[in-house]
């Protein structure tokens, strides 16, 4: 099963500690096992856009889609047995301590290649 890990900030976290917070660890750990699927980091969110459809009208805005001291720092995709195995990866992940993680399963459409 397919979860995701929203790294998130947590202005009430811990702080960073650069001795115990090296990602570069766990990304080795858990791509180098081939639990990982795909991961990186997101730009802030002043950088992003807000896309919606409202009739035949399209509203972009700038900046976050809700006012919040926290924020989406960036996301894994784990390919795992089960949501305790995921949680326990996500454990050991270092914005688990100076931050926070969200994990998810996938919830597939069910499409088939017809559509």
């Amino acid at each position: 099963m397919r979860y995701m890990l929203f790294v998130a900030t947590d202005p009430e976290a811990e702080p960073y500690d650069a001795g115990k917070d090296d990602i570069r660890d766990w990304v080795k750990e858990v791509y180098g096992s081939g639990i990982g699927v795909l991961g990186d980091r997101l730009r802030e969110p002043q950088d992003a856009r807000v896309v919606r459809v409202r009739g035949d009208e399209l509203l972009v805005t700038d900046g976050p889609f809700t006012e919040s001291k926290e924020w989406i720092a960036g996301f894994d995709i784990l390919e795992c047995a089960s949501l305790d195995e995921a949680v326990e990866i996500a454990s050991r992940h270092p914005m688990a301590r100076f931050g926070r993680i969200e994990v998810r399963e996938f919830w597939t459409l069910g499409l088939d290649s017809e559509g």
